[in-house]
């Protein structure tokens, strides 16, 4: 089989997803722009494997570890997206791209339950996390 008949398939077989309407149907993509988390609200993240965390409101980022526990601060976007929102900006040298999305969250090391998990690219390096905010608080012990 060649590449082209291949390339064809595939596109005839992806050209449903272009339609874009949402029939309400399981895995129908969402329209409109995430409104979860509104504009002025501070976004807390945290994760495990390895520590870290931080927030962002107001164009500012903190991101810490236990290296570095005073953490950094940076300048950052906010996008929402059609399920979500995305915090950009950089730290040092190494791009910053936080992605929270709604969904019951566990760090796996607590009895703590949050609203959004939090997926985190810090250049090539991926880690996943979760998020709340202070009108959608985690759920559980203050200090676990």
């Amino acid at each position: 089989m060649t590449l082209r008949p291949c390339l064809a398939g595939l596109a005839f077989l992806l050209l449903p997803a272009c339609g874009g309407a949402d029939n309400g149907a399981p895995g129908a993509l969402a329209t409109g722009v995430f409104d979860g988390i509104a504009e002025g609200e501070t976004v807390h993240f945290t994760g495990t494997e390895p520590f870290w965390g931080g927030m962002a409101g107001g164009g500012i980022a903190s991101y810490a570890t236990p290296e570095e526990p005073g953490g950094r601060e940076f300048p950052v976007t906010r996008f929402a997206g059609n399920n979500g929102l995305a915090i950009s900006g950089d730290l040092g040298t190494a791009a910053f791209d936080l992605t929270v999305t709604p969904g019951a969250c566990s760090d796996g090391m607590s009895d703590r339950t949050y609203p959004f998990t939090a997926t985190l690219l810090i250049g090539n390096e991926q880690r996943q996390g979760c998020a709340w905010t202070d009108s959608q608080p985690f759920t559980g012990p203050e200090r676990p």
